[in-house]
């Protein structure tokens, strides 16, 4: 069973233990703890923390460094720990605590008075007074000695003091031996161990500005031992100058005025990312990071020049120790190109997140920071559950950017040695240890050369101070005038030292090339070089990847657009001609047999409107079909706007022509009033053709306003991305063009409404006037007929088109389908049966001679005829009606309904009464049904 917490461990003695977010009555009750949490042992008075200060909870129920003891031991006084005009060697080293001894040495032309060695007792005092150096030389020889008060973390998160003093001292013996470099003066070094901490930085800062002698520099390093010292200095009027410091929020000016570093800013990275961005024509990138302030003070930084460069940051995440949640939103949101900022521990938990989420490959680029070991992938980590080999994986290609500690060219600098010289000579002063065990050691060059930087500042203010009757050994924490010399002559340092050239920005920022490395088959290869100073990029043009090449910041999408199949296009198009001919060959029958009495009385002139208008609606099938295919867009909306008058005063035409027909029909012949019949006028021609054109100036005014109020305009329809069959890194967005306007529902609604109501009251007129049989227009049940079938299509096809409207080819096959169905049925029903009537009985042939015999006479004879002939036909139908009712109540009685009667058949009207007689209703139904079907069959044959 795997172990998830921790018991408590006893403090060290004369010492206790800090829990943190524990309160006082918590602490007395716990017993265990869980898995990451940390504890840090404190001590009483003026003791301090010999061993781990910090221990952290294990997954395996242990605590971190337990075979260290931590031990609480009295503090001796660090006055004994510097040694004027000598040297004092700490052992161990360390804070001088029980069991500290100290060994003394004179520099050279100094006798030592007292005892070399001293040890610290377990009362904090040491065993011996301190002794001094005396000069064999005579006073008048002296040099004039310079203090510099440093502060080297020798344990602690940063070691780096282990590798950064003894490169100090080294540039103090060489500056001290030049005679061309501050020749009346004496460098020394009083230092202190911060452990990287701030709270004991603030100890040793507070015995460094409050113990002889004064210090005319501070050396600090860890970036938050220099944060603390940095804020201070201004109050004592001192220059910091900091070797290992990397913080980009140290780079505040008006928060740290005096404060200057030879270790670049981790911003430097920044300049060389967006290098490389630009170099691979990136404008889109990812972040995610640490929440530390380093890392956030990074991105911040880095956020602020791409913004300048016109790349854009597309996602920021951020985790504190889990990294999971982070790594899916940037799958979620398909970032590509993306700049990692954490630490080694945890980017080995990013990368198996990468792993797990597949954000590898040639479609993906990590930026990474180049500080890590060159195995750090490699190396088994409890915390994630990746094998090695899903971490190589997952790491192939990643980019990554290294500040040039060390000068990778062969020159002589102001120290008058080479980078290769400068390792040796500290390996000689290490005493053999090895490099990557002590701390600090790619830093050392930063700080030999910074010591380099503070000789040459101090050396350029000797001439400046002495005209204005100064010198450097008169500097106090209140003399500003010296400090603000150092300050222009720190400002302004420009010379070659063994980590490169040395030059500070406008911030006290070093400036420094960076390397770019790229990992290559799980090793690191170096692909370039770029000297932000001189924005200068070296490439060795050896960069290596998974794909063809640099991969695409984001997934490509192509924009495509959907067009009308040319194959049903052309098909209903095909349809559509042959209706425009059929319309022109019954308009010329029309007009050429417009001589003849039956075509006369059907109203031809409406006809001729009804033929040209299903010609105008079939015509609006081609640029119903026009697309973008076929014209450039440009030219849209005027294909759009044919569109629309074309169907509009073609509807009108057609079914405006047939509605005046039903609408005078059921005016005149429906009132069965002997009174009102007496009333009745003629039909006059010149009344349809007022009706028509009402109708047809209703649309033309409202196509007319809506063109000029809201007009037809191109709209592009956008669907859901469509990833192609192929392995490609593009997805298809789909494009649909469209007619439209700013209120499209609003005028739509206006004109559907108008015409649902036309169609619904012309099939109401139709019904009403099924039976009416007139001669004034004697092809009024066909227009009926007509009519049942265009309303029945128009009042489908218009809501279905409008859900359709995202289905180009559907759409267009219902629209279109509809308009030639509609022409087609009317014309069929309007104009065959004529064709046929003349063609078989030969009618046209006979009137046309009678015509031209009898002349005008004739019509007035037929008048009275037809007059004559309704009387005869009423009467008629009055007899048939009444036969019809008998034949239905005898059948009724006699073979459906047995006992059931009929009681009083007279005058048409009849009433049943029945016992338990269901079927009868159902025969009656079908019977008129049947009836109904024969009257209107009969009346197209």
């Amino acid at each position: 069973m795997e172990v998830i917490c921790c018991a408590i461990i006893r403090p060290p003695r004369d010492g206790g233990i800090r829990y943190r977010g524990l309160t006082q009555e918590q602490i007395r009750s716990v017993q265990i703890l869980p898995v990451d949490y940390e504890i840090e042992y404190i001590c009483r008075g003026n003791r301090v923390i010999v061993g781990p200060k910090v221990r952290k909870c294990l997954p395996n129920g242990t605590w971190t460094d337990m075979t260290q003891h931590s031990r609480c031991l009295l503090l001796c006084p660090r006055v004994w720990t510097s040694l004027e005009n000598g040297r004092v060697t700490v052992k161990p080293p360390g804070p001088p605590v029980e069991g500290t001894v100290l060994h003394y040495s004179c520099h050279a032309g100094f006798i030592l008075e007292g005892r070399n060695i001293s040890h610290c007792t377990k009362l904090g005092k040491w065993d011996a007074p301190k002794p001094t150096c005396l000069c064999e030389k005579r006073p008048d020889t002296w040099k004039k000695k310079l203090y510099i008060g440093a502060l080297f973390p020798m344990s602690g998160g940063w070691p780096g003091g282990q590798a950064c003093m003894p490169s100090a001292q080294m540039a103090l013996d060489l500056v001290n031996n030049r005679s061309d470099i501050l020749p009346d003066y004496e460098l020394e070094l009083i230092h202190f161990d911060s452990m990287c901490d701030p709270g004991e930085a603030t100890k040793l800062l507070y015995d460094l500005l409050y113990t002889e002698p004064i210090k005319i520099v501070l050396m600090p390093g860890c970036s938050g031992v220099s944060t603390l010292v940095g804020e201070a200095a201004r109050m004592w009027n001192l220059i910091v100058l900091s070797y290992g410091s990397s913080s980009p929020a140290l780079s505040n000016r008006q928060r740290f005025p005096t404060f200057f570093r030879t270790h670049p800013s981790a911003t430097l990275h920044n300049p060389t990312r967006v290098q490389l961005f630009q170099k691979w024509k990136w404008t889109r990138i990812a972040t995610i990071q640490q929440t530390t302030e380093v890392f956030t003070s990074t991105l911040d930084d880095l956020e602020q020049r791409v913004k300048e460069a016109g790349i854009e940051i597309s996602v920021r995440q951020s985790f504190l120790t889990d990294p999971a949640v982070a790594v899916k939103n940037l799958k979620r949101q398909d970032a590509r190109i993306i700049v990692g900022l954490f630490y080694e521990t945890e980017a080995r938990k990013v990368f198996c997140e990468v792993f797990k989420e597949k954000l590898y490959g040639k479609k993906y680029v990590w930026f990474l920071i180049g500080w890590y070991a060159d195995n750090w992938f490699k190396i088994k980590d409890p915390a994630i559950n990746c094998t090695v080999e899903n971490m190589t994986e997952a790491v192939e290609g990643h980019v990554t950017t290294e500040i040039v500690m060390l000068n990778p060219e062969t020159v002589r600098g102001v120290s008058n040695m080479t980078s290769q010289e400068f390792l040796a000579a500290l390996m000689s002063r290490l005493g053999g240890k090895n490099p990557e065990e002590t701390g600090g050691f790619q830093e050392a060059p930063l700080a030999y050369d910074a010591v380099w930087a503070l000789a040459l500042a101090l050396n350029k203010t000797v001439a400046p101070l002495k005209a204005k009757g100064r010198r450097l050994e008169d500097f106090n924490y209140n003399n500003h005038d010296i400090t603000a010399e150092i300050y222009r002559a720190l400002n302004t340092s420009s010379f070659e030292g063994v980590s490169g050239h040395v030059v500070f920005d406008a911030q006290g920022s070093r400036m420094a090339m960076t390397l770019i490395e790229q990992l290559q088959g799980g090793s690191y290869k170096k692909i370039g070089y770029y000297d932000s100073s001189q924005k200068n990029l070296s490439w060795f043009g050896n960069d290596v990847w998974i794909g063809a090449g640099p991969p695409a910041d984001r997934t490509v999408v192509i924009e495509e657009f959907r067009f009308l199949s040319q194959k049903l296009f052309a098909a209903v198009s095909v349809f559509a001609g042959l209706g425009i001919l059929l319309g022109i060959v019954c308009l010329t029958f029309n007009i050429y047999n417009g001589n003849v009495r039956y075509i006369q009385n059907s109203q031809p002139y409406l006809n001729n409107m009804t033929a040209v208008g299903c010609m105008m609606a079939l015509a609006a099938v081609f640029p119903l079909g026009i697309d973008g295919h076929h014209v450039h867009r440009s030219q849209f909306p005027v294909v759009c706007q044919f569109r629309l008058w074309l169907l509009g005063l073609g509807f009108s035409l057609a079914y405006g022509s047939m509605f005046t027909k039903i609408w005078w029909v059921h005016t005149l012949f429906t009132k069965k009033d002997e009174k009102k019949e007496k009333k009745k006028q003629h039909l006059e021609p010149w009344k349809l053709y007022a009706t028509v054109g009402v109708l047809l100036a209703i649309d033309f005014l409202s196509l007319m306003i809506w063109q000029i109020v809201d007009p037809l305009h191109i709209t592009v329809e956008k669907f859901t991305k469509e990833a192609p069959k192929e392995d490609l890194d593009v997805l298809i967005q789909p494009l649909l063009e469209h007619c439209s306007s700013e209120k499209m529902n609003t005028w739509l609604g206006v004109v559907y409404g108008y015409k649902g109501l036309l169609l619904l009251l012309g099939i109401f007129l139709a019904y009403e006037t099924k039976s009416v049989s007139t001669e004034k227009i004697n092809d009024h049940r066909a227009v009926g007929m007509a009519i049942y079938n265009v309303a029945v299509l128009c009042l489908i096809t218009a809501p279905v088109t409008m859900i359709l409207s995202s289905q180009q080819d559907a759409s267009f096959a219902f629209a279109a389908l509809a308009i030639v169905f509609s022409a087609y049925i009317t014309l069929v029903v309007l104009f065959v049966p004529k064709m046929r009537r003349l063609i078989t009985r030969g009618e046209w042939q006979s009137e046309q001679q009678d015509t031209l015999k009898t002349g005008s006479s004739t019509n007035n004879n037929d008048e009275e005829k037809s007059r004559q002939l309704e009387r005869e036909n009423r009467e008629l139908q009055k007899i048939i009606q009444e036969v019809k009712v008998q034949c239905l109540c005898l059948i009724h009685t006699s073979h459906f309904c047995k006992g059931a009667r009929c009681i009083n058949c007279e005058n048409g009207g009849y009433r049943k009464v029945f016992q338990r007689c269901h079927i009868h209703m159902l025969s009656s139904f079908f019977a008129l049904l049947n009836y109904c079907m024969v009257d209107w069959f009969s009346l197209i044959m």
